[in-house]
């Protein structure tokens, strides 16, 4: 876990202090104390914490644990400062081909969104990372703005997509040089940029960047470099979501993790009391960071009641739908893996993903597709049923070319 590597595991992601400031409630929202950098080392802070908490005799009042807090942590924010691309171009090519003039003129103040966006670590984060929440990255990001100050995985796709379009190649590719770094430390790439996110992924979508980076750049030499590492996260999906289904191997969200989502701690707390057992409990904290890791958090797409999509958050089965863009994405993963083992001319590799791309999309015409509906739909494996309610992404095999 990224958490346990970076040594804030204790702080950000699990244990006492946690539970005791989450449950205290004093910040609104969960993710502002989580984002905090400390001032000291982990233990400093930890055994801080433990003489506060003996002082009050475990149980502080919400003002004294917040003067506590605000004394050993900073501000959320301290990690990064505001960075300007400097590759940022004021009248990309694409807008000369809008010819809606108020199309345009919204078009060209999208590309200026660039400039509000752009965030880069401070060098403290590189020498003292043990203190942040953040993980440490050597180029500057995109973020998505608001409350969500880090990067973030399967954004990122849509913001490489944009970058490109708006001619920022050197931006893009440092973001793609981070996941990749990101990949090669830990084995796969956490939702978001934060340790505490480290509980689970988003959709794959790092081969498709590194696509459209190459594809736009022609620069086949980071294809080649990129592929072994492109890999290596394709082998994590392979290892930690497949479930067999009729025959077949399909993924589906849900990485194994235990407690809470650590930036929605105390709601994720308060909606698991209805559980009475501590077993449901966990249960449904998985199903919440299964949903979260979709990157379509909250819906009634991952409902299962009574072998419906009603209900409410209490009724998340997640993990027990197979749902079409994952296995779709997949599929794309390792046609793209395939192509970029052909650049490098390893013929054996590239013949071995080609494999693997067509029993994903035989499992998927297999178990995805309905001939009665006309589309592929999302299985559920309690019910052993496809869902039969319309989302976008029941299309995603023709974004993803994993059909015949």
């Amino acid at each position: 876990m990224v958490c346990a590597l970076l040594g804030g595991s204790e702080i950000y992601c699990q244990g006492q202090l946690l539970h005791t400031v989450q449950m205290k409630e004093i910040y609104t929202d969960s993710k502002t104390f989580v984002d905090m950098k400390m001032k000291g080392k982990p233990k400093e802070t930890l055994d801080a914490f433990n003489a506060f908490m003996a002082e009050k005799k475990n149980d502080p009042s919400r003002e004294e644990l917040k003067e506590w807090v605000e004394s050993n942590f900073e501000k959320p924010g301290a990690e990064f400062e505001d960075w300007i691309p400097d590759d940022w171009v004021a009248s990309p090519a694409f807008l000369k081909h809008i010819k809606d003039a108020d199309l345009r003129e919204f078009a060209s103040k999208l590309n200026q969104i660039w400039h509000e966006l752009g965030r880069k670590m401070i060098a403290d984060v590189a020498i003292n990372s043990d203190q942040y929440s953040i993980i440490p990255v050597d180029h500057p990001v995109i973020v998505p703005g608001g409350r969500f100050r880090e990067f973030y995985y399967w954004d990122s796709y849509w913001i490489v997509k944009g970058l490109l379009l708006s001619e920022m190649k050197k931006t893009t590719r440092g973001m793609l040089e981070n996941f990749l770094s990101i990949v090669q430390r830990y084995g796969f790439i956490p939702n978001g940029g934060r340790i505490y996110y480290s509980m689970r992924s988003q959709p794959p979508l790092l081969c498709a960047m590194v696509k459209a980076y190459v594809d736009a750049t022609n620069d086949t030499k980071f294809a080649q470099d990129s592929v072994d590492t492109l890999e290596r996260e394709f082998q994590f999906f392979m290892n930690n979501y497949l479930v067999e289904v009729n025959g077949h191997h399909l993924a589906a969200y849900g990485y194994k993790s235990s407690g809470p989502r650590p930036e929605s701690y105390r709601e994720d707390i308060l909606t698991a009391e209805v559980f009475e057992k501590e077993e449901d409990k966990q249960a449904f904290y998985l199903e919440l960071k299964a949903a979260a890791e979709s990157g379509m958090d909250f819906s009634s797409r991952w409902f299962i009641k009574d072998g419906t999509n009603a209900g409410n958050l209490t009724d998340l089965k997640c993990r027990s739908i197979i749902a079409v863009e994952l296995n779709a994405i997949l599929y794309w993963n390792a046609a793209i893996i395939s192509e970029f083992y052909k650049l490098k001319n390893d013929l054996r590799k590239a013949q071995q993903y080609e494999a693997k791309a067509d029993e994903i999309k035989k499992a998927i015409e297999a178990v995805l597709w309905s001939e009665a509906e006309g589309v592929w739909l999302d299985y559920d494996l309690i019910n052993k049923k496809h869902r039969n309610y319309f989302v976008p992404t029941n299309l995603s095999p023709l974004w993803t070319g994993s059909y015949d």
